[in-house]
């Protein structure tokens, strides 16, 4: 018998990002937000791209893993992570 179809687990992180900084670090958490510099600068979604790939990158994830899907002109963002669950999401980032 075949096994249902499993979603994969979804969470959805809030962030503030740092546009134009000297080297791409996430630097740590700001309240309930997570705290990340990139080089990239803001103009047509630079920075935007370079969050989503970093925190694909620390979470070993595929880079479309992790997407914006609010604030894409704001410093602060909803990222909606996809394939694994909330307590390694946390663990991952708390580390990194």
């Amino acid at each position: 018998m075949p096994e249902p179809d499993q979603t994969p687990p979804v969470f959805k992180l809030s962030v503030k990002v740092i546009p134009g900084a000297s080297q791409n670090a996430i630097t740590g958490w700001l309240g309930n937000e997570l705290k990340i510099r990139v080089t990239a600068s803001p103009e047509r979604g630079k920075a935007n791209v370079a969050v989503e790939k970093i925190v694909a990158q620390v979470l070993a994830l595929p880079k479309g893993a992790a997407k914006i899907i609010s604030g894409k002109t704001s410093a602060r963002k909803i990222l909606e992570i996809t394939g694994l669950p909330e307590s390694d999401i946390m663990q991952h980032l708390t580390g990194a």
